[in-house]
């Protein structure tokens, strides 16, 4: 079982920056695909970006060139940095871990996360 606790998030201008980050618990999180979602008010929940068991990396192209996902395998953390954001970013971000361990899953469909955090809310004014 893994829990994942997402903090971060908050109000910032278009153009600012916010790092959130996603606890989780657990021993096979360096064993997990991990993505972070998103979902604006009357939208369905959107991809944004994935970080494989590897290291590899896939963003959406919404946000290719001003978000970064890293992990950090020994304090069981993924991070998403965020930069140069914009109104349209507005949302609640979710983190993800794939439901199984080293898959070479597609990592864009929320279909291949098993385990979901409770979300962390950003608004972007502009």
């Amino acid at each position: 079982q893994v829990q994942l606790v997402e903090s971060g998030g908050g109000l910032v201008q278009a153009g600012d920056s916010l790092r959130l980050s996603c606890a989780a618990s657990g021993r096979t999180f360096s064993s997990r695909n991990m993505g972070w979602f998103r979902q604006a008010p009357g939208k369905e929940r959107e991809f944004v970006a994935a970080i494989t068991w590897s290291g590899r990396t896939v963003y959406a192209d919404s946000v290719k060139g001003r978000f970064t996902i890293s992990r950090d395998n020994a304090k069981n953390t993924v991070l998403l940095q965020m930069n140069s954001l914009k109104p349209e970013d507005t949302a609640v971000y979710f983190c993800a871990a794939d439901r199984g361990l080293y898959r070479n899953s597609d990592l864009v469909r929320a279909n291949d996360y098993g385990y979901w955090g409770q979300g962390t809310q950003v608004t972007v004014s502009s």
